[in-house]
């Protein structure tokens, strides 16, 4: 970063004071911050004082500082720190900024600050004969898609060619600045293509296209409700009950909701039987055949359900005869699992750890580097609750163990049997002893 220095003393006036309105301001700035953060308001206060006097002066950032109640020193520090502020004389009608950086120097920026140079003074930060102009190169002033462009106090100008930034200029040492309209100077409107617009240029034909869209959804939303409509009364009918009737029964058909028309029901306009002939409920008894465990399979249901029976509880397991079997509605609900039963994990059994009873005193797992509320919940449905138990654990109950846990591998890493042996024997002070901090 270039080094900022204050300007030379020979330039620096003897004392600053803000202007009344500009008083007024720093007041109300200083007001938005809390109480004993009032420093803060030293970045927009040096920026008043900027546009007061067109510079920052050294006695203006010792004044604002001890407005403040800060050392001066650090006023220094913020003021040599932000490059927005201007630490020299600049010029009294305007000062350009002009954009340097990747899109606008593709664009011309090189060309923009030759016309400076010549027009201005050759080099940044000093002013024209007249004390009127100065300029300098900055980094990214924002409107990158306008590029090139220049900044003069808060107006920025965009699109810029070499003859047009010539212009402004000349308007601006002839003090006719306020006469130059911001922003793109080509005619461009926004950040619209430079060709102009090539998408969305008709209102009237926008709003056109989606009142036409609307009206054909509006139709065709039309035309599906019809035959929902149709339909309707239908299938609201109650089915009757198959107890009375057989399943295979059909069903009359019915002429509710049904267009008129003159055609015979043989009419061979109708190559496919109408929607509405038959009832929902006879269409799907026809169709799906009686469950297993109905009176109407009672002489085929017995090996299916016996193979039901082995995949359930194992090979082992003897079925119910078939006419043993009951309905799902007379059987007796099933036991839900525990909510916070973890699911078994495809190791043996065999190697699962011994597990108690929860005692009236268990001991904080949590003190064990790697376990948290959510894994010593799970070692609690575990049976797990003392620092003996996991003390005691050999590979095999560690793997059982590890294969509860979501991010596997964390008991061997982080050494919980070890971890456990020392809190089992002398609490945290054995814990600290052993391994030379507090347990975590």
């Amino acid at each position: 970063m270039s080094v900022r220095r204050l300007a030379e003393a020979s330039v620096q006036p003897a004392s600053f004071a803000f202007s009344r309105a500009n008083a007024a301001a720093a007041k109300q700035w200083i007001k938005k911050y809390p109480k004993g953060r009032e420093q803060s308001a030293i970045i927009p206060l040096l920026m008043i004082a900027q546009e007061q006097e067109g510079w920052v002066t050294k006695a203006a950032i010792e004044t604002i500082s001890d407005m403040l109640g800060m050392p001066r020193i650090r006023g220094l520090e913020v003021a040599t720190f932000y490059t927005q502020y201007q630490l020299n004389p600049v010029g009294t009608r305007a000062h350009i900024q002009v954009c340097g950086t990747t899109p606008c120097m593709l664009r011309g920026s090189e060309a923009l600050m030759d016309v400076c140079r010549s027009k201005i003074h050759h080099d940044q930060f000093h002013t024209n004969d007249k004390g009127t102009l100065s300029w300098e190169e900055v980094e990214c002033l924002g409107a990158c898609v306008n590029a090139p462009m220049v900044m003069v106090f808060k107006d920025t100008f965009e699109d810029l060619t070499p003859e047009r930034l010539a212009e402004i200029i000349d308007l601006y040492d002839a003090g006719k600045g306020a006469s130059v309209a911001p922003g793109p100077q080509n005619g461009r409107t926004g950040s619209e293509p430079a060709s102009g617009l090539t998408t969305l240029k008709s209102e009237k034909a926008i709003l056109k296209t989606t009142r036409d869209k609307e009206a054909k959804a509006a139709t065709k939303a039309a035309q599906n409700a019809a035959p929902a409509a149709a339909a309707a009364p239908v299938a609201a009918a109650p089915a009757a009950p198959t107890a009375q009737a057989p399943a295979a029964a059909p069903v009359a058909p019915s002429n509710a909701g049904k267009p008129k028309t003159d055609a015979p029901e043989t009419s061979p306009a109708l190559k496919t039987p109408s929607a509405t002939k038959v009832a929902p409920a006879a269409e799907k008894a026809e169709s799906v055949s009686a469950p297993l465990h109905s009176a109407a399979n009672a002489n085929t249901a017995a090996p299916e359900v016996e193979k039901v029976a082995k995949q359930r509880n194992g090979p082992t397991a003897k079925a119910e005869p078939a006419a043993a079997v009951k309905a799902p509605e007379a059987r007796a609900p099933e036991a839900k699992a525990p909510a916070a039963k973890p699911a078994k994990p495809s190791l043996e059994d065999k190697n699962r750890p011994a597990g108690i009873d929860r005692p009236a005193a268990v001991d904080d797992l949590k003190l064990i580097s790697g376990v948290g509320p959510k894994i010593e919940g799970i070692l609690h449905t575990l049976g797990i609750f003392t620092f003996a138990q996991v003390a005691s654990w050999k590979k095999a109950e560690r793997e059982w163990v590890d294969g509860y846990l979501s991010f596997h591998g964390r008991i061997d890493r982080d050494d919980w049997v070890k971890q456990a042996k020392a809190l089992a024997k002398g609490g945290v002070a054995e814990y600290i002893r052993v391994f030379g901090k507090k347990p975590v």
